[in-house]
């Protein structure tokens, strides 16, 4: 008997015995933005380099690369999960293949290939595609450094466990201009939060100001980063900065006027207040003084003071809520790197294959914000974040009929996002 109810006296049967049958249709979006963008290949052609034995070779790089990167944007975060879609025409169809595709097996060879050369390259097309967005040169750029923890569970080379997090785990470094990545660094959670962020904001500096010389560039991160020989050098080599300063005693006495006034005004009206300020301070390792915009806010929580070392000339309030406070957004690119690109699978036990992962993720996330620019600006998608693009433009079921001429998708007339779809599609490249 079947265990699925009947509906109006039809009986409901369900089994697997459709031949070419795919989830995955929205896949050959991807493609096709990974085709203009020459991603993949790029990255494949440019970055990699493959150490097998070329007369035995079945799989390409860019093959693999594109299972990975592919597989990763449309929710597949683990390699097994290849060992089934290796025989779905839709994802064949999209790596440029008409046969299986890499097992797990193979995929997880492919990961260790991966050495520091490789890390480097990788990064260096991902700024090489950030220059290549911009259709004119920019007047400003913000650069937001952060670091987040990436929770290890294994015996992972390089994990240590970090008080702050409670748990061992990695402290990669992102580097995120607008909505566009730059950087996904791995590195250990033992070191220094800001570790090497003074040598990666020099490098992006000086390819960026090569490429427009007349460029702004502002280094923005959380008083994690607020290190004196990175504050010094963007003040030799005119980088604007605002960067978060821990409290203290010295410089919160350099405001205690303020923040008892306001203290009285919120007990004499019940009302909570806030105001901005600017003053000179100078931390003993700095060796010299500098402006720093300081926030004193007192409510029924009590007293909150925030410091920000910055070389902008404006207004206090100005800098605080219209540059600084904006930095926030930040987290929503890292939130999509790990929640929704799985950046945080960093399972492998070797150093470089861990970082490899991260940087697929980084892949994934820089095809999938070019979806979001190219294809649906101006739509109720515009501003989703992976997860929703994924599910609402994405995930459409499909058959699919091949044959030595043409590979034919046929969609659900029913699906409630075709009109979105059919947008998107139209805005791609011709070819």
């Amino acid at each position: 008997m079947s265990p699925y109810s009947n509906v109006k006296k039809r009986k409901v049967e369900v089994h697997f015995s459709g031949e070419s049958v795919t989830s995955d249709a929205g896949l050959l979006l991807l493609k096709e933005v990974d085709k203009e963008l020459g991603l993949t290949s790029n990255i494949a052609k440019k970055c990699m380099t493959d150490p097998r034995d070329q007369r035995f070779v079945k799989h390409s790089l860019e093959t693999m690369l594109k299972q990975r990167v592919y597989g990763l944007s449309m929710g597949y975060e683990d390699l097994n999960d290849h060992e089934n879609l290796r025989h779905d025409p839709c994802w064949q169809a999209a790596a440029g293949e008409v046969e299986a595709l890499s097992g797990d097996s193979t995929l997880c060879r492919f990961e260790h290939f991966a050495d520091r050369k490789t890390a480097v390259a990788i990064h260096k097309e991902l700024v090489e595609q950030f220059i290549r967005s911009f259709k004119i040169p920019p007047k400003e750029l913000i650069l937001d450094f952060d670091a987040t923890d990436d929770t290890v569970h294994g015996n992972q080379i390089g994990k240590f466990f970090h008080g702050y997090y409670r748990s061992y785990c990695f402290l990669p470094l992102y580097v995120t201009c607008g909505k566009k990545l730059l950087v996904s660094y791995l590195r250990p959670s033992s070191k220094d939060p800001a570790l090497h962020a003074g040598a990666i904001l020099k490098l992006l500096a000086t390819r960026l100001r090569a490429e427009w010389p007349d460029v702004s560039i502002v280094f923005r991160a959380d008083g994690g980063f607020c290190r004196p020989r990175i504050l010094s050098w963007c003040e030799r080599n005119d980088v604007k900065y605002v960067v978060g300063l821990g409290g203290n005693a010295r410089n919160k006495a350099l405001v205690e006027d303020l923040r008892k006034n306001l203290e009285l005004e919120y007990q004499t009206s019940g009302e909570k207040q806030k105001e901005f300020t600017r003053i000179r301070y100078g931390a003993k390792s700095w060796g010299c003084e500098r402006d720093v915009v300081v926030k004193v806010e007192v409510g029924p929580k009590g007293s909150n003071v925030r410091f920000v070392v910055t070389n902008i000339k404006e207004e206090a309030d100005h800098i605080y809520t219209k540059i600084y406070s904006l930095r926030g957004d930040m987290e929503n690119r890292i939130k999509e790197m790990q929640l929704g690109l799985f950046s945080d699978r960093t399972s492998a036990h070797e150093w470089h294959p861990n970082q490899f992962r991260l940087l697929l993720s980084a892949l994934a996330y820089t095809l999938m914000n070019a979806v979001r620019e190219k294809l649906l600006q101006g739509t109720e998608l515009a501003k989703a974040q992976v997860n929703t693009i994924r599910l609402k433009l994405l995930k459409i079921g499909a058959t699919i009929i091949r044959n030595t001429r043409r590979i034919k998708f046929i969609l659900p007339k029913s699906h409630p996002y075709q009109d979105l779809f059919n947008l998107a599609a139209s805005r791609l490249s011709c070819t």
